[in-house]
């Protein structure tokens, strides 16, 4: 299925990307993150497992066992502190 993915503050720094359109096999948010991770380099740093990474599913705030759907919107972000 494809599904739209969106990088937000250090995440969009680290991957060079805002957004991109991909193809997944995976049936959760958990699963895409470890499709994501498995590409290797800067995805597997910024994604990586342990990583504070917040996940919104169609502006949405979830957790990873959420369940996508064909042209979700998958948000990726850092916790925010206020200040």
């Amino acid at each position: 299925m494809k599904v739209q993915l969106r990088y937000f503050a250090s995440l969009r720094e680290a991957l060079s990307t805002g957004a991109e359109s991909v193809d997944t096999q995976a049936a959760t948010l958990g699963a895409l993150r470890a499709e994501l991770v498995a590409r290797g380099g800067a995805y597997a740093e910024a994604l990586a497992p342990g990583k504070s990474v917040r996940v919104a599913l169609n502006q949405t705030m979830s957790d990873e066992s959420a369940v996508l759907s064909e042209g979700a919107e998958v948000g990726f972000f850092p916790p925010v502190t206020g200040g």
